[in-house]
């Protein structure tokens, strides 16, 4: 059950515009700045994938450690969380970073190049951080140091969290922020920021959004069942591949026809398709696996109960059988940040960035299990500059690729946003 927003008068808030405690955490941001870029290559240099992020854990635990903070591990796996207490009455705010690679293969130039291996799925794959999650880990860390050097100034509690398995968990494993939250992570929280950094946005830019910034993702499986003939013959089949063609034809009817698509996006997706083995044999089925993507819960539920009935007709239509499994084997809802919660802490972005660098921007339809957390308490989720300046936008590598690759002078506005929002959160309480 999400928690209500408190009661206060946010937008008479004076704290928020306290442009000398903004100061200092530039300042400090600054100074810090060249071990959040030590961290950030030491992980980019050693990425270990979802479920596997031993080695990654270990590292955050000892310098949590150091910072003589309360730190537990083994959450959902391989998750590390560190307890800041200040011994004053007030909120708990959760700052989160994801911690695994992808099992990707590094074709940047770099010192700090990834040569790592691992396991997936039962084969040995190279691994990188291609989505950025060093600098997501190396980001919390700095704004943990700046936190704690300026616990005088906070109440309540801050709690760290060091994520596993966003990118989702191995075949056959469970992981990520869904089991975070069910093993409790969130129980005492008020509320909870987290960044993504973006490699076509440029360095020294904040992107934000109210409401849902990124998708809900619900992967499906459709398999058609029909009777197996020779291809020669195919009056005496019932035919699988025919059925299944129509079916990704009509599935597509229902975002075009069926959703109002000036509220927000959607998106149905068929990137599987398998069956038969021969071109003179009809098989007796076809297997479809796809992907849905919303930004708003009634087109979503709209979709849950339209692919069956789309599907099962056309079946039916063609003397054929479906069998639909949705979800599939995993889901995130909607990544969906609170509107009031968006509005209160909107002057904290824009005194931290500047005004000019903050900017409103579309959802997308990339999907983040963020989402979990923000169904326990209201939360943000941002989208922090790393492509230079100078590189148009076009010419960016995308995220999840081999030439992926960031500015790192785009993290010291990231460690300030999450030092930021959390002093300026506890001051309005």
């Amino acid at each position: 059950m999400k928690k209500a927003l408190p009661l206060i008068a946010t937008l008479l808030f004076s704290g928020v515009a306290n442009a000398q405690q903004h100061q200092d955490v530039s300042q400090m941001a600054e100074n810090i700045e060249p071990q959040v870029i030590e961290w950030r290559r030491h992980f980019h240099q050693n990425p270990e994938l979802s479920n596997r992020e031993f080695e990654t854990a270990a590292y955050i635990e000892k310098y949590l450690r150091s910072l003589e903070l309360d730190v537990t591990t083994g959450i959902a796996k391989t998750g590390v969380v560190g307890v800041l207490e200040t011994g004053k009455p007030g909120p708990t705010v959760a700052l989160r970073a994801d911690m695994d690679g992808l099992p990707v293969k590094e074709q940047n130039d770099l010192p700090f190049k990834s040569a790592a291996t691992g396991e997936f799925n039962g084969e040995t794959v190279p691994v990188m951080h291609a989505c950025g999650h060093d600098t997501h880990m190396a980001m919390l860390m700095g704004a943990a140091k700046i936190l704690v050097d300026m616990q005088d100034k906070l109440t309540g509690k801050v709690k760290f969290i060091f994520q596993p398995a966003e990118e989702g968990a191995p075949e056959g494993e469970v992981g990520g922020a869904e089991v975070m939250v069910k093993e409790g992570v969130m129980e005492d929280v008020d509320v909870i920021f987290g960044l993504h950094i973006s490699s076509d946005t440029d360095v020294g830019v904040v992107e934000y959004r109210h409401g849902g910034i990124m998708a809900a993702v619900d992967p499906f499986k459709v398999v058609i069942k029909g009777k197996q003939a020779h291809g020669a013959y195919p009056w005496l089949s019932v035919d699988p591949i025919t059925t299944a063609s129509q079916v990704v034809l009509g599935l597509q009817t229902i975002v075009s026809r069926e959703l109002p698509l000036i509220q927000d996006a959607a998106v149905i997706t068929i990137g599987s398709i398998h069956g038969g083995n021969r071109s003179n044999i009809i098989p007796n089925e076809v297997e479809l696996v796809g992907t849905i993507r919303t930004l708003d819960d009634k087109m979503r539920d709209h979709i849950y109960e339209a692919i069956p009935r789309k599907v099962n007709a056309i079946a039916e239509s063609m003397r054929a059988e479906a069998e639909i499994t949705l979800p599939l084997d995993y889901n995130y809802p909607v990544t969906y940040n609170e509107p009031a919660l968006m509005d209160q802490m909107l002057p904290t972005l824009k005194q931290t960035a500047g005004e000019a660098n903050v900017h409103q921007v579309n959802a997308v339809t990339g999907a983040e299990d963020f989402s979990f957390f923000q169904k326990e308490v209201p939360g943000l989720y941002l989208f922090v500059g790393g492509k230079p300046k100078d590189l148009p936008k076009d010419q960016a590598p995308a995220h999840h690729t081999p030439e992926f690759k960031i500015d790192e002078s785009g993290m010291q506005l990231g460690v300030e946003l999450l030092t930021n929002l959390t002093l300026d959160y506890m001051h309005q309480q």
